[in-house]
C-alpha cells in the first residue's frame, strides 16, 4: 500500500513540476523557479534543504554499494568502521568522475541504468515462475496483519526510493527542450520505475520468510541466491553493487547542479556559481562530498540498521521541502492548482512520517542557508550603489 500511495503522489508533484518547467522553460531548475514564486529567500531554503537531502541521500547509496560489494570482499564490510571508511572511498570515486564533466558523469549513468536492469529482471522472472505454479515452491509468513497506523512511516521509506523523479527539473538547463523532455522523463520514468519496484520490492517479501528479509545484507542476492543457486546470488550482488553506484553517480552530479543553479538565478554568492573548463562547479562538488563523507564516518561507531534508519528519515525530509516549495509556488501562480494542493498535502503526509527528530534536523540545516544569502544580497546592493 505504502508503494502504490507513494507512487501515485509522487505522480501528482511530477506533473506539477512538469507544468512549472513548461510555464518557465528560461529558469535554471525548479528551485530558480519557487525564487521566483515565493521569493529569493524561501527559495535559497527550499533549494539549500534539497542539496542537503541530496548529500545525505549519497550517504546511504554507498553504504548500500559497501553492502552489496562486501559479498565479494569480505573485508569492507567487516565492522561498521569498515564499511564507513569504504563508503567514503566510494564517494570520492564517484566525485573525481564528475570533475570530468556532465557528459562524462552522463554516459556512466546511462551503463549503469542498463545494468540495473539485470538483476530487476531476474527477480521478476522467478516471481513470474512462483505465480506460474501457483505459489508452490516457496516459504512465506507470518505476516502481521495490515493496520492504517503504520502506513505513514513505511510511507516515508517507500517514498525515498521514488526519491529522484525531480531530478530533470532540478537541472533543467542542462536538459535539451525541457518543456518537452522533462515531462516526458518525470512521468513516464516514474511511472515504470514504480510499478517495477512495487513488483519486485514487494515480492522478494512475500516470497521469503520475513526473518530472512528483516536480516538480511543483500535481499536482492539472498532472493535470487534462494531460487536459482548461491552463483546467480552472487552475480545479482555484483550488478546491484553496480546500480548503487550508478545512482550515486547521478546524484553527485545533481549535488552540484542544485547549488549552482541557484548561484547563476542570483540566489547565492558567485563563488558556488565558479565553474571549471569541463563547466563543472568544483568547489560546491568538493564540499558536498565533503559534508556526505563526514555523515558517514560520524556515525561509524552505530549499528548499521539505525545508521541507515536516520540517514533515510533524514534525507526524505531534507528532499521533500523542495516538493513543498514547488506545490506552493504553483498554487500562487495558479499553475495546475488542485493537483498542487493535492501535492502539498502528500508532501505533508510524507514529512510527517519522518518523525521530528529528522524534521526538525532538516529545518535547522536548512536555516544554515541564511548567512549565504545574506551575503549574496550584501554583494547585490554593492554592486548596484552608483560610483
Amino acid at each position: 500500500m505504502a508503494w502504490i500511495v507513494g507512487v501515485s503522489g509522487a505522480m501528482l508533484i511530477s506533473w506539477v513540476l512538469a507544468r512549472l518547467t513548461a510555464a518557465m522553460p528560461e529558469a535554471t531548475g525548479v528551485v530558480a523557479m519557487c525564487g521566483a514564486g515565493l521569493g529569493r529567500l524561501c527559495g535559497v531554503l527550499v533549494g539549500w534543504s534539497y542539496w542537503i537531502g541530496i548529500w545525505s541521500a549519497n550517504a546511504v547509496i554507498a553504504l548500500t554499494a559497501v553492502r552489496y560489494l562486501a559479498q565479494f570482499v569480505p573485508m569492507i564490510g567487516a565492522t561498521a568502521l569498515a564499511q564507513a571508511v569504504s563508503a567514503t572511498v566510494l564517494i570520492w570515486l564517484l566525485t573525481v568522475l564528475n570533475l570530468g564533466g556532465a557528459r562524462l558523469a552522463g554516459a556512466f549513468q546511462v551503463g549503469t541504468t542498463v545494468i540495473k536492469l539485470v538483476p530487476l529482471g531476474a527477480i521478476v522472472l522467478i516471481l513470474a515462475g512462483i505465480a506460474w505454479r501457483g505459489g508452490v515452491g516457496h516459504s512465506t509468513g507470518p505476516y502481521a496483519d495490515f493496520a492504517w497506523g503504520g502506513l505513514t512511516p513505511a510511507l516515508t521509506f517507500a517514498f525515498y526510493a521514488i526519491v529522484g523523479f525531480e531530478a530533470a527539473s532540478v537541472a533543467a538547463e542542462r536538459v535539451r527542450d525541457p518543456a518537452r523532455n522533462v515531462v516526458r522523463a518525470m512521468l513516464f520514468g516514474l511511472a515504470l520505475t514504480g510499478v517495477l519496484y512495487l513488483i519486485v520490492c514487494t515480492g522478494i517479501i512475500f516470497a521469503l520468510p520475513s526473518a530472512a528479509v528483516a536480516n538480511a545484507q543483500a535481499p536482492f542476492a539472498l532472493f535470487v541466491s534462494t531460487f536459482w543457486g548461491p552463483w546467480a546470488g552472487l552475480a545479482t550482488a555484483g550488478f546491484a553493487a553496480i546500480a548503487a553506484i550508478g545512482a550515486l553517480n547521478g546524484w553527485t552530479l545533481v549535488q552540484g547542479e542544485v547549488p549552482l543553479g541557484m548561484a547563476r538565478a542570483g540566489l547565492l554568492p558567485r563563488w558556488i556559481g565558479a565553474t571549471s573548463a569541463r563547466d563543472v562547479p568544483v568547489a560546491i562538488l568538493l564540499v558536498s562530498s565533503t559534508l556526505a563523507s563526514l555523515l558517514v564516518l560520524s556515525n561509524a561507531t552505530r549499528s548499521l540498521g539505525g545508521l541507515l534508519d536516520f540517514m533515510l528519515r533524514l534525507t526524505a525530509a531534507a528532499t521533500i521541502w523542495l516538493y513543498v516549495g514547488a506545490c506552493l509556488t504553483a498554487l500562487i501562480l495558479r499553475i495546475a492548482p488542485v493537483a498542487a494542493a493535492l501535492g502539498l498535502a502528500f508532501a505533508a503526509w510524507a514529512m510527517w512520517g519522518a518523525g521530528i527528530e529528522a524534521i526538525g534536523l532538516s529545518v535547522g540545516l536548512m536555516l544554515t542557508a541564511i548567512p549565504l544569502y545574506l551575503l549574496r544580497y550584501r554583494a547585490a546592493l554593492s554592486e548596484d550603489a552608483p560610483d
